[in-house]
């Protein structure tokens, strides 16, 4: 099963963060022999991500074709997820720890795809996704941080995310999604900060819902 590849437009920026038919690894692509230093870093990301329990914060996306959107996130791991996109756009993603659900009121569309087969599963899963159930092809060293390329093991076809780092200080700083003809949405994190977060905003909407929680 693969995601439609508009949705993955549409969740990252034209066509979800996760609604988009993420396109699949490069052909026979396996894991990277990696250097003591890049493992450590790998060790390092893990770890991060793992003390992510419960946090609010910004994002920015650009699609293939340079359109940027701008929204507010919500991550409640394991599992959970809401992004609410901001106006004119009317999209939103929620992931109640089994399924993604993308609603978008004006294509009166509401669609709904296995979390395991969607790029957020790296994120959100109980042990961050980072060297568990996950192939990691690259780790690339950048001048403030570092990047780390990955798929889901178990479903090499269902996309490639890259995960971008900071390391002064230690911060989960996007992510860039490639579709199945080569072309890329990023997403970047503008803040990312701890928030007590209510687990009905989790549910699967039945109908378009923006509610956001109360500032803490």
């Amino acid at each position: 099963m693969r995601f439609p590849s508009r949705l993955a437009s549409a969740f990252f920026g034209a066509a979800l963060l996760l609604g988009v038919a993420v396109g699949p690894a490069p052909a026979g692509a396996r894991a990277a022999e990696l250097s003591a230093g890049d493992q450590a870093l790998v060790e390092r990301a893990g770890a991060y991500l793992d003390s992510l329990a419960s946090v609010r914060g910004r994002f920015q996306q650009t699609d293939a074709r340079g359109q940027e959107l701008g929204g507010t996130l919500y991550l409640k791991r394991p599992g959970l997820a809401r992004f609410v996109y901001d106006p004119p756009s009317e999209l939103l993603v929620v992931s109640d720890g089994r399924s993604v659900t993308v609603s978008d009121p004006r294509l009166k569309t509401t669609n709904r795809y296995p979390l395991s087969f969607t790029p957020l599963s790296l994120i959100l899963s109980k042990h961050a996704g980072i060297g568990h159930g996950v192939t990691i092809t690259r780790v690339t060293n950048l001048g403030d941080g570092f990047a780390i390329t990955a798929h889901a093991t178990a479903h090499p076809r269902a996309g490639q995310i890259i995960l971008s780092f900071s390391v002064n200080p230690m911060r989960l700083t996007g992510w860039t999604l490639t579709d199945a003809e080569g072309q890329t949405t990023q997403v970047r994190l503008t803040s990312l900060a701890a928030a007590p977060l209510d687990a009905s905003l989790f549910r699967p909407p039945s109908y378009y819902d923006r509610r956001q929680p109360a500032s803490p």
